[in-house]
């Protein structure tokens, strides 16, 4: 306890503050969380949600200690990110230009939901994740006297505020699906999900 400073807690508000909006706002790991709830369940989300946490709080450790800083500061690797994002992210929207409500277990063989290691590495070519990040790793690292431990203990606070966040949008998703029982307004939310999905593709070239 004698390495805490007494202005940790003070200091920790601003970081919880910062990681509840960030996480909880519309971006694109949010929209496809939503998505997979919709078609896979909550349960079946939960490796992309764990996947999701690890990727950033990998993120936050490499920024907390400059090194995202240096990546994100070359024109070429920002660039790249950007494309990988934008390319992967209109992908899927393609794959979802059938009916994203999936009502029997062999309609779609294809389909599977976001696999842990999917998810961590769709991070490293997500913007809004870099933003986040390499914001959180500057600017709200927790003051204490050992470096590892603030960044630890940045981490763990960021995946206690992020992973309930992030998974009430998968969980938003598996309950609006069974409002979702008229092919009309199956197809037209499969509709806006892939609107909002190329939407969040263009959007990353303004984060």
């Amino acid at each position: 306890m004698e390495n805490l400073n007494p202005n940790l807690l003070s200091s920790l508000l601003p970081l919880v503050s910062f990681a509840f909006v960030t996480s909880g706002t519309p971006g694109p790991n949010n929209i496809l969380l939503t998505a997979s709830g919709i078609r896979f369940g909550f349960k079946r989300s939960i490796p992309h949600i764990l996947g999701i946490q690890f990727g950033v709080a990998t993120m936050l450790s490499m920024c907390a200690f400059g090194i995202g800083i240096l990546l994100m500061g070359n024109p070429a690797i920002n660039m790249l990110i950007r494309i990988c994002g934008t390319t992967y992210l209109l992908y899927l929207a393609w794959g979802l230009r059938r009916n994203i409500v999936v009502e029997t277990a062999g309609a779609d063989l294809e389909a599977r939901p976001f696999t842990f290691v999917q998810a961590a590495l769709f991070q490293l070519v997500n913007p809004k994740a870099w933003v986040m990040t390499m914001t959180a790793g500057s600017l709200f690292v927790p003051e204490l006297e050992s470096k590892l431990l603030s960044v630890a203990l940045l981490c763990i606070t960021f995946t206690c505020v992020g992973g309930p966040s992030s998974g009430s949008w998968a969980l938003i998703g598996a309950m609006v699906k069974k409002y979702l029982a008229d092919p009309f307004w199956q197809k037209v939310f499969s509709g806006v999900m892939i609107l909002l999905t190329v939407y969040t593709a263009i959007a990353l070239w303004f984060v």
